[in-house]
């Protein structure tokens, strides 16, 4: 068996060993909200993402909704994947600091990634993104996850794109990334360690 699947499907086994459908749904959306959220540029693909975000217990949106994606689907639900993009200065409801106010007005639009789920015959949003320790700076925590109904989305979106494969939502993000100017990547490559720094502060 291949060294990445391995992880990923021990997790899925000890996750929902014993579970009915929905408890089982609920047990793994949990723990993958409760992995620390960091941005690690390596893990944004979805074949390194579900691995390499078990075997470092922290990573993004992007990793964690491909990695609920496959247990999502092992469970059987139909689901798409959701690109929303937005732009950091627009959560002001987050309690940021000046320092990171100030770098976001240099940002471009992001995207962030979340899964739409068929359950009992209902579209829901389901994103698991902020571990339940951001809360306490206003970040949008799903803390309880019913199981059947949709969540709160992680960010401001401008517009729902909906991906019914991976490699679309890839390609999606890459043609974001590509329009990108210089001064933009360079803000994104300050800003990111700054970001992941602040968030483990809050931990």
């Amino acid at each position: 068996m291949d060294m990445n699947n391995e992880i990923v499907d021990e997790k899925f086994n000890e996750w929902t060993s014993g579970l009915d459908p929905k408890a089982s749904r609920i047990a793994v959306f949990n723990k993958i909200r409760d992995i620390p959220y960091m941005i690690i540029p390596e893990l944004r693909s979805p074949d390194a993402g579900p691995s390499g975000i078990l075997e470092k217990n922290c990573g993004s949106c992007q990793p964690k909704h491909w990695l609920l994606a496959i247990y999502f689907k092992k469970l059987g639900i139909p689901l798409k994947y959701a690109s929303y993009p937005f732009y950091w200065h627009a959560g002001n409801f987050i309690k940021y600091p000046p320092e990171l106010k100030l770098m976001m007005k240099g940002l471009p639009v992001t995207n962030h990634l979340a899964i739409k789920a068929n359950i009992e015959s209902k579209w829901v949003l389901v994103d698991a993104t902020y571990d339940l320790p951001l809360g306490k700076a206003g970040f949008p925590i799903n803390k309880i996850w019913d199981g059947i109904s949709p969540t709160h989305n992680a960010v401001h979106p401008l517009k729902e794109i909906l991906h019914d494969t991976a490699e679309e939502r890839v390609a999606y993000d890459a043609k974001t990334r590509e329009s990108y100017t210089d001064n933009e990547r360079a803000a994104l490559a300050e800003f990111v360690p700054k970001l992941n720094a602040w968030f483990e502060s809050l931990r």
